[in-house]
């Protein structure tokens, strides 16, 4: 089996922030925020044409023309065409946008032009991997996601266009940008995709992909980005999760988590960010980051030493399964 592409570094950046979610985010910022990446080590940057109409695709492409292409991995994503509309379509989660609305193509023909669509936007000579997004039950009625799903798997489909811009040196790799397992293992099933980038399904709080997902990863040689790590921020103490109110089970098991990182003196945060990283299907995670602050105390939270005893502490209350990897002690220099 010829080996699959994966990111350049272990921790990454994703773009939800630079495309105003939730809030607005000036260019300024935008621009400091990539920047502290870079200074941290930080060679995986992901994007996407949703992620405020192309403004997130403009902003990284405006920070990171000035750096070496070869130096780092990037990730955007197909499955929604921009076309021009004043003076922006505004999609909830994101306040902001470029003059653009969206439209939905998962034809072969649509994500190449959504490709070449993105490389005009960043300025840059090439994309390194290519999500198929939101092509979930999550984001579409059920009926509507069977149909785009039937496109996208089809002759002339996303799939179909995909592994031929693999095959023309366009792309790297490709897969799935999404939610939820179901489409991932469909499109493992019925395609050749590289890699994944799933967010908010496996950490701390969720770990089924362990049963099915996983193992069918490692069979194939793909391997997975996490997106999400601390589930909408609610592991990092947030009152989100999965973009929603968090419910009063979730709140539930999050105090039991805390409590066993308190009698082993961890910060919760870390712990979240570190876990995913030992599976080893998994090549990346991304948190999201809007700021310089939030980014460098990211990367210094994938520095903290985690005892062994809080991992073994997690397995023996039933908090991880028996199977779920650990992560091991890191060398003290």
């Amino acid at each position: 089996m010829n080996q699959r592409y994966r990111p350049i570094t272990r921790l990454g950046l994703g773009g939800t922030g630079l495309g105003d979610m939730y809030h607005t985010t000036s260019d300024e910022a935008a621009m400091t925020t990539v920047d502290a990446a870079w200074e941290a080590g930080i060679r995986y940057f992901d994007t996407a044409p949703h992620y405020g109409a192309g403004l997130s695709e403009h902003r990284f492409g405006q920070a990171l023309r000035r750096r070496k292409r070869e130096e780092f991995t990037l990730s955007t994503k197909v499955g929604r065409l921009l076309v021009p509309h004043g003076p922006g379509e505004i999609a909830a989660p994101f306040v902001g946008s470029l003059p653009f609305k969206r439209v939905l193509d998962y034809t072969a023909d649509g994500v190449r032009r959504a490709v070449e669509d993105s490389l005009q936007r960043l300025a840059l000579g090439h994309i390194d991997i290519v999500y198929v997004h939101d092509l979930s039950p999550d984001a579409l009625p059920q009926a509507e996601f069977e149909h785009h799903f039937g496109i996208a798997a089809g002759r002339n489909g996303a799939f179909e266009g995909l592994v031929k811009l693999r095959e023309e040196g366009v792309i790297k790799g490709w897969g799935m940008g999404v939610n939820t397992i179901e489409p991932c293992m469909r499109a493992l099933q019925q395609s050749d995709p590289d890699i994944f980038l799933l967010a908010g399904r496996y950490t701390l709080m969720e770990t089924t992909p362990l049963q099915e997902f996983f193992p069918l990863c490692e069979a194939r040689g793909a391997s997975v980005v996490i997106g999400g790590p601390f589930n909408s921020g609610f592991l990092a103490g947030g009152e989100h999760y999965d973009y929603q109110p968090a419910k009063p089970e979730q709140h539930a098991l999050r105090e039991r988590l805390r409590k066993v990182a308190a009698e082993h003196g961890v910060d919760l945060p870390a712990a979240a960010l570190q876990f995913g990283l030992a599976h080893p299907v998994v090549a990346a995670t991304i948190p999201g980051a809007s700021s310089p602050q939030h980014l460098k105390r990211n990367a210094a939270l994938m520095d903290v030493q985690i005892p062994a005893a809080f991992w073994e502490a997690l397995l023996a209350e039933g908090l991880l399964p028996q199977e779920a990897p650990i992560p091991p002690r890191k060398p003290v220099v």
